[in-house]
């Protein structure tokens, strides 16, 4: 894993399709796994996923945007382990930028692009989901390739 911290970073958010998403509310701490797309923007890079407005995560997002994610493939030995931790605010994306965000999903996924091969239960549930922004403002690279417990802190992910 070479280049800068910034572009590991990508690299991996790149190489990787299922993030585990954490919130909390009046019912206490929840986690879900979900598919993630990102996308680089100016000063920072979002990541988006599609959810029920009624999931548990999403009601915990409507009453506290904070958010934390982790990002990893499963791993059998300690020293193998790599991953991302992230920590920010997240939202539901704005009317005028749905598509936008569907667009980006859609060339990951195409699955959801529609058309004659996509199940009518895939169909039926999108016309239910709500698009989401989780929008960083900690990130932590871990590998422990490089050493056990290594971590390096990448704040904001628009540069190193």
């Amino acid at each position: 894993m070479n280049g800068t911290l910034r572009q590991r970073v990508l690299d991996f958010l790149g190489a990787h399709h299922v993030m585990t998403l954490s919130t909390t509310g009046a019912d206490g701490p929840w986690a879900a796994a979900v598919f993630y797309v990102f996308e680089e923007t100016a000063p920072a890079a979002r990541l988006y996923f599609l959810s029920s407005p009624t999931s548990r995560h999403a009601r915990h997002l409507a009453a506290d945007p904070r958010a934390a994610v982790t990002i990893q493939r499963d791993y059998d030995n300690w020293p193998g382990i790599r991953g991302l931790q992230l920590a920010g605010q997240a939202r539901v994306v704005a009317p005028e930028d749905e598509a936008r965000v569907r667009a980006l999903y859609q060339r990951r996924y195409p699955l959801i692009g529609g058309g004659a091969g996509i199940p009518r239960k895939i169909l039926e549930a999108l016309d239910k989901i709500r698009w989401y922004e989780l929008m960083p403002e900690e990130i932590y690279l871990i590998d422990n390739t490089l050493g056990f417990a290594h971590r390096e802190r990448l704040l904001p992910l628009s540069g190193d």
